[in-house]
């Protein structure tokens, strides 16, 4: 299979899945997925995704809990 952006070689791997939906932080450790080894860009199987929602939905408790810094590029001064 090749990288539908870059035409790239993709490789099966697992990842970490992150994403931000109104002020609210979801990661995901050992996703598997397609990566591709030239840009980096990740595809995930139908089935991945369909568990991917469960987990945004709150379906399933997290393994643990981490505190994060928070920073302000604007505030930097």
């Amino acid at each position: 299979m090749r990288c539908p952006f870059c035409g790239g070689k993709v490789e099966k791997k697992r990842v970490t899945f992150t994403c931000e939906h109104g002020g609210k932080f979801l990661l995901i450790e050992n996703v598997p997925a397609e990566v591709c080894i030239q840009c980096g860009e990740k595809a995930y199987s139908p089935e991945v995704t369909d568990e991917l929602l469960r987990f945004a939905k709150e379906e399933f408790k997290p393994v643990k809990t981490l505190e994060v810094p928070v920073f302000d590029f604007a505030e930097k001064d």
